[in-house]
């Protein structure tokens, strides 16, 4: 069944949605908050209960995504964790894992809502009752309670793990990489809609999600594309090339100028798009990589960001499941060489990635697919009330490692506000 209606107060409803959404076992909320994106395909879409799921491991969890996606050729929501990497090249994962999410999950919902401008679509075996519910419900409003939020590095220790690495780039080890650290916090309690409605209002970003899998929560505020599938043609947008926001439009103007002009941003941004475009002639028709937009830059309400855009053909006979593991993980995280990076900063990080670094997205009937990069995420266990994210910055030979610091602390921004707090202590 499906219902359509034109909704007065569109904001009122998406909370409401998303609170009725997060009552059932498995969830997901993508909302594109208004951005301008030729690749997207409505402005929100919410899916809420299992018809059937599917939860892997690396080791095979592409194939039994292939197999579900067959048995399920309709909507399909669900994320990838970064450390899927063990499963599409010779590496491994060691580093401590303290939220258990599972490496893969989809589910087939039971309830979907699409929204484009006012107009709800409500694709539901009943769905009046569902707006019914929905029309029913009181958005979620709290704050968190203490949170002590401590860092997997101290400040020194960063400086000093980023020296080292610098000196993998200067033997030529690497060109560049992604180098991440954790912040965290035990025994936190939060709300898990209430933290998301607000991150999402101080940070609005073109691929937001809140994904619920039974007592875990991924509250994103991703600005960023992994892969997009829109019918013949594949589309990239990695992000490399962050600056902070001005207290003026002229101040800003500047900024972006400096940004656009500058050597280290320019140099890692074009190293991934290589990689990109490598990653792509797996999947691509002969000849049909192209570089639609080269260092783009963008304005967020925290940062202003350089973004290419990489697109191809696919060639006949790849599967959507196989045209994503073939560019996974997305090189805007790992680094150039790809594999030689992931190895490193394996070595150098000290807490496993899991969904941060990974993806989370849909299918379509169409078998068309569009899937963000989990970064400015928070990742929360409620049941052993872990609190974590994670931020990176891009190491290559020019970079200052002070200003790659300050750099993670900026994207950390929105959410120590969300959370009410200070820088993290180390």
């Amino acid at each position: 069944m499906i219902k359509k209606i034109e909704v007065t107060d569109l904001h009122l409803f998406k909370q409401k949605a998303l609170q009725w959404a997060a009552s059932f076992d498995a969830a997901c909320y993508l909302d594109s908050n208004k951005f301008k994106d030729p690749h997207s395909k409505y402005d929100t879409l919410i899916a809420a209960g299992v018809k059937d799921s599917i939860t892997a491991g690396t080791g095979s969890a592409f194939e039994e995504l292939e197999k579900f996606r067959e048995k399920n050729p309709g909507w399909l929501t669900g994320f990838l964790s970064y450390d899927l990497k063990n499963e599409t090249e010779n590496l491994s994962s060691a580093n401590p894992d303290h939220l258990h999410f599972p490496d893969l999950y989809f589910f087939a919902p039971k309830h979907l809502i699409l929204i484009k401008g006012n107009e709800v679509e409500i694709v539901s075996d009943d769905a009046d009752a569902a707006f019914k519910y929905i029309d029913q419900q009181i958005p979620a409003v709290s704050k968190p309670g203490d949170i002590n939020l401590r860092s997997r590095f101290s400040k020194a220790e960063y400086l000093n793990t980023a020296a080292k690495i610098k000196e993998h780039i200067s033997r030529g080890d690497i060109y560049v990489t992604n180098f991440c650290q954790e912040f965290f916090a035990d025994n936190a309690e939060i709300d898990p809609v209430a933290i998301f409605l607000q991150l999402n209002r101080i940070s609005p970003t073109p691929f937001a999600a809140f994904y619920k899998w039974n007592d875990n929560y991924v509250l994103c505020a991703s600005p960023e594309r992994f892969l997009a599938k829109r019918g013949n043609k594949l589309v990239s947008q990695p992000i490399k090339g962050t600056a902070k926001r001005g207290g003026s439009d002229k101040e800003d103007e500047a900024i972006k100028q400096e940004l656009r002009n500058h050597a280290k941003e320019l140099q890692e941004n074009v190293m991934i798009v290589d990689l990109v475009r490598n990653d792509l002639t797996r999947s691509a028709k002969p000849g049909t990589v192209k570089t639609e937009e080269l260092f783009g830059i963008y304005t967020f309400n925290q940062v202003h960001q350089m973004i290419s855009t990489i697109a191809c053909e696919l060639q006949d006979g790849i599967s959507a499941v196989q045209a994503i593991r073939n560019t996974f993980p997305m090189g805007s995280m790992t680094g150039a060489p790809k594999i030689s990076s992931m190895r490193l900063m394996e070595q150098y990080e000290r807490s496993r990635r899991g969904v941060y670094s990974g993806a989370v997205g849909y299918f379509s009937p169409d078998n068309d697919f569009d899937l963000n990069v989990v970064i400015r995420t928070l990742l929360y266990n409620s049941t052993e009330k872990y609190l974590s994210f994670q931020t990176g910055s891009a190491i290559t030979y020019h970079a200052d490692a002070e200003k790659e610091y300050e750099e993670c602390l900026l994207k950390a921004k929105a959410i120590l506000e969300v959370l009410g707090q200070p820088a993290p202590r180390s």
